[in-house]
C-alpha cells in the first residue's frame, strides 16, 4: 500500500494494488474509489484531504490479532 499526497490540490491517493482500473466510483462528494475488473479495490482518492482525512495526523499501526483480547461472547446450551 502506498499513500501519495499532492499538496497543490490537497488530494491524497491511497494505492492498494497495481491492478488495472476498470471503473471509478464516487463514494461521496470528495471520495472516489477505483476498482478492477473483478470488483477489487485498487485505490482511493480523497479530495480536501487535510480536512476530510485529517492527513496531518497520518500514522500506520499494524495490529496482531493474536495479541488482542478475545471479546466474543460464548453461550452455553
Amino acid at each position: 500500500m502506498r499513500v501519495k499526497y499532492f499538496s497543490d490540490t490537497d488530494t491524497a491517493l491511497v494505492e492498494f494494488t497495481d491492478n488495472e482500473v476498470a471503473e471509478t466510483r464516487e463514494i461521496s462528494e470528495n471520495i472516489y474509489i477505483d476498482i478492477d475488473s473483478r470488483g477489487n479495490l485498487v485505490s482511493m482518492t480523497i479530495e480536501h484531504a487535510r480536512t476530510n482525512a485529517r492527513l496531518q495526523e497520518f500514522s500506520f499501526q499494524e495490529v496482531d490479532s493474536r495479541s488482542q483480547p478475545d471479546n466474543r461472547t460464548r453461550q452455553s446450551s
